[in-house]
């Protein structure tokens, strides 16, 4: 697979990222250059628009036309907790807040019942809500506060991006996209298609 570093650019901050993300309350990471924000040829049939997610490989995936993608490197969920399968974009959010589900309270907590926005929540600056069968599944591609976890299996579930590849994504992404999660041990490239996972 060809991969060309694309070049980090801010030219997609507002004025309200640059300020939250100016002095952030956490360390910044050296992000080894194999998870930085590559265009690469892209194999798999999806349409462009997609965002297929490589569990196993630690990447995520923005279909572009003429067989390209943006290779995007994320943190994804600890195995027993990932979600896989098919969903689209529901919702999607800037520096949302965060509201820790009674399940996360259990496991991590105590947290307050509602985390506002801003650099220090743990959903970062930007998040895509995953739906299926028109509910939310309480599963995210979002920001983190977290960027030294990308490339790790980490987090309750949910899909992490530094701060700034989320808010590329963002700006590319469009409600009602299809999100394929793929599951562990699958294959990104031996075949298209996927189950979903309890």
């Amino acid at each position: 697979m060809q991969a060309t570093l694309a070049p980090s650019s801010t030219a997609s901050l507002t004025p309200r990222d640059r300020q939250l993300l100016a002095n952030p309350p956490y360390a910044k990471a050296s992000i080894p250059q194999e998870f930085q924000r590559h265009i690469v040829d892209y194999t798999r049939r999806e349409a462009p628009g997609t965002i297929l997610v490589d569990t196993d490989a630690r990447f995520l995936y923005y279909v572009l036309p003429n067989g390209k993608a943006i290779r995007y490197g994320v943190a994804v969920g600890e195995e027993a907790m990932a979600f896989s399968g098919v969903a689209t974009i529901g919702r999607m959010s800037e520096w949302p807040d965060w509201v820790p589900t009674q399940e996360i309270q259990a496991r991590l907590g105590p947290y307050p019942a509602r985390v506002r926005g801003g650099p220090a929540n743990p959903l970062g600056a930007r998040a895509l809500y995953l739906y299926a069968d028109g509910k939310d599944t309480l599963y995210r591609i979002h920001g983190t506060n977290q960027p030294e976890y990308i490339g790790q299996a980490i987090s309750s579930g949910c899909i992490r991006m530094t701060n700034e590849d989320v808010i590329d994504l963002f700006d590319r992404a469009k409600q009602g996209a299809t999100v394929i999660v793929l599951a562990p041990s699958q294959n990104a490239w031996a075949s298209p298609t996927v189950g979903r996972r309890g």
